[in-house]
């Protein structure tokens, strides 16, 4: 019966001896999948994150592409055949036209608009 004993361990023994090497090898290849798993998907995050930037900059090359058409065509619907510059300053002094207090607006030799004070105001 001891004999019986002795053998079962010396058994395990050399079970054990042969099994921790063979089980760090087997976790060492689990660990290397995961981390190429993981290294995968943030280049996947990485690639949509860019296919998301590219795709918002297209839209907003479209939004301006539309916005300046529309600039354009106002300029040729009220007739008016202005430059870009001359343009926005129309529309500048138009506003001021519609606002409520009085200003006055000086132009001046670089085309920049000048403002005077409100003497009511002060302002």
């Amino acid at each position: 019966m001891v004999c019986i004993g002795v053998i079962i361990i010396f058994g395990l023994i050399i079970l054990g001896a042969w099994g921790c090497p063979q089980y760090k090898v087997w976790q060492a290849e689990m660990n290397g999948k995961a981390q190429l798993s993981e290294a995968e998907y943030s280049k996947q995050v990485l690639i949509q994150e860019a296919n998301a930037n590219l795709e918002a900059e297209k839209l907003n090359a479209q939004a301006e592409v539309a916005r300046a058409q529309g600039a354009a065509d106002a300029r040729n619907v009220e007739g008016l055949g202005m430059t870009s510059e001359e343009y926005i300053q129309y529309l500048w002094v138009k506003k001021l036209s519609l606002a409520d207090s009085s200003v006055i607006y000086l132009p001046s030799e670089g085309g920049i608009p000048v403002l005077t004070l409100d003497a009511k105001t002060g302002e």
